[in-house]
């Protein structure tokens, strides 16, 4: 359990931060054959934070569901200090790949330094990678049998790089990611 005290405010900061994310994210959609609404990617990482026992870390649960928008929209970081607080836009800033770089560059450079990150960014990058690979199992996105592999590799890389974060949230990525081995071993088996 978090020992961070709440902050005054925190659920009315939370809930800005939800309407935030949901308009800078209003016309995007998760990869898959049902095309999510996106919010719906960064609400499921901040609940998984607070269900894990981080519900009074304010400042985690809004970075949580901000995670993407600095990536993905035209937000910035100094617009999310203002807006969030400087912490905020700290934790953001670290689960925020850099898009100018090449994607293979991007990935091998987050299981590079992710053991360097806050435990904060550290709980994001597991929270979201939990939500990732439960989606490829209950909502696949159209990815080649190698793209998918890919993935799954990169991000159990990562898990293993921030090992003993969370040991429960990591249990839980290990269980997720067991269903989609054998759901890969199953669709290539029929």
């Amino acid at each position: 359990m978090s020992t961070t005290q709440p902050e005054q405010g925190s659920s009315a900061r939370l809930l800005d931060a939800l309407y935030f994310a949901a308009e800078m994210h209003r016309d995007h959609r998760r990869k898959g054959a049902i095309a999510a609404p996106y919010i719906n990617h960064p609400i499921t990482v901040a609940h998984q934070l607070a269900a894990a026992g981080m519900d009074q870390n304010g400042d985690l649960l809004i970075a949580a569901v901000l995670h993407d928008v600095v990536e993905d929209t035209d937000t910035t970081l100094e617009e999310l200090g203002r807006r969030f607080g400087p912490r905020v836009a700290d934790i953001v800033g670290e689960v925020t790949d850099d898009k100018n770089v090449d994607w293979r560059s991007r990935k091998r450079m987050v299981v590079e330094t992710i053991a360097g990150k806050s435990r904060e960014a550290q709980l994001i990058k597991l929270s979201d990678l939990i939500a990732n690979v439960t989606d490829l199992v209950q909502h696949p996105p159209n990815w080649t049998p190698e793209h998918q592999s890919g993935y799954l590799a990169w991000a159990e890389a990562v898990v293993n790089a921030m090992a003993g974060v969370h040991p429960a949230l990591e249990s839980r990525f290990a269980d997720v990611f067991q269903q989609v081995r054998e759901s890969t071993k199953t669709a290539k088996r029929a």
